[in-house]
């Protein structure tokens, strides 16, 4: 283990810890106030990171911070009970709890509206379900410890849809690393659209005038005339406006020569320089959909990797773009969000990034 400096084995740690909550490691407690009581969150501490995971939206991530500075964007919402949570229309916005990241599916996602007779509100209903067997599997493996928290989420319906997600999250003490393995399978009898989205937002002090926007990507669709007359400002940030008008792209992913695919955004003037970077598996999240929000306290970029554009799902279907899970298959999806710190760390992320950058 690498802490404060310095190489430790395990037996150097123990003889000093008595509890590896004093240097990293998980709490757990429950929220109490106003529209967030009852809602469980583990805190996990990695020495340099710390981050909130939402056991009863899903195992997101809310609030997450890098040596004390803030990453993320958190609404005035907060993490709201899933209790509180409404399917139609705009209504999912007023549980939105920003964070790290917010999961959009599993079964349908993006904007409102009508697929066949189904009336379908905005991001689906995975961010409102409870995680159930819930587990913290931290422990030594060898001389590193491993932070581990692991439970499942089910999306399903009488006489209909059925969906389980198997969530994995890791980090290892020492290191500003996440990793979050999704296994989404469809236990039901009949096939089943499988949509998902990962809502990853940045907020100040991360983002801020000139924070740079960084996309591994070969094709660049934006979603309304008002993002495309915005492209060209696409990859840089700017001071909050008032009365600012949300900007979405749609980003095909080009991988590198592992199958991966990267998104970064950058503060250079930061301690030096902060980065966060966002690596995905592109057989399985082929797109990272980009949401500009530069408004006067809503004020917040997300890198959102997906495995479709974020459209509605009648829509999909009509283009015939709608993915599909077969009666028991699965699909896994890796996600790894990771800071960098300093010109030298940033530097070489970046110029791996520019061989395979197509823009």
């Amino acid at each position: 283990m690498r802490l404060y400096g310095k190489n430790y084995t395990r037996r150097e740690i123990e003889q000093k810890v008595p509890d590896i909550r004093q240097i990293c490691g998980t709490r757990q407690y429950e929220l109490t106030e106003g529209a967030t009581r009852g809602t469980r969150v583990v805190d996990v501490n990695t020495g340099i990171l710390r981050y909130s995971v939402v056991l009863d939206r899903g195992m997101d991530i809310s609030l997450a911070d890098y040596k004390g500075i803030n990453l993320t964007h958190l609404t005035e919402n907060g993490e709201v009970h899933p209790a509180f949570y409404e399917s139609v229309g705009m209504e999912w916005a007023r549980i939105f709890f920003g964070g790290l990241m917010t999961t959009c599916g599993m079964t349908y996602l993006g904007p409102p509206g009508r697929d066949g007779t189904e009336e379908l509100g905005l991001h689906g209903r995975y961010s409102a379900i409870p995680a159930r067997r819930v587990k913290d599997l931290s422990d030594w493996h060898g001389d590193e410890y491993e932070i581990i928290l692991a439970g499942e989420v089910k999306e399903t319906v009488q006489m209909g849809t059925k969906m389980r997600m198997e969530r994995r999250i890791t980090s290892t003490a020492g290191k500003a690393v996440i990793h979050i393995c999704d296994r989404v399978t469809n236990t039901g009898t009949s096939e089943a659209p499988f949509t998902i989205l990962y809502h990853i937002n940045f907020g100040f002090p991360l983002l801020d005038s000139g924070t740079r926007i960084i996309l591994q990507s070969r094709e660049i669709i934006p979603f309304d005339e008002y993002s495309g007359s915005r492209q060209k400002k696409m990859f840089c940030s700017e001071e909050p406006r008032r009365a600012a008008v949300e900007e979405n792209y749609f980003c095909l992913s080009d991988a590198d020569a592992e199958g991966k695919a990267c998104a970064m955004l950058v503060n250079d003037r930061l301690m030096g320089g902060i980065g966060v970077y966002i690596k995905v598996s592109v057989d399985t999240l082929p797109y990272f959909c980009e949401w500009k929000m530069m408004d006067e306290r809503d004020y917040i970029i997300a890198l959102e990797p997906a495995n479709v554009i974020c459209e509605n799902r009648g829509i999909l279907r009509k283009r015939g773009m709608l993915p599909i899970l077969q009666s028991g298959e699965s699909r896994t999806m890796d996600i790894e969000i990771g800071v960098l710190e300093g010109e030298k760390e940033i530097s070489f992320m970046e110029n791996a990034l520019k061989n395979v950058i197509a823009l």
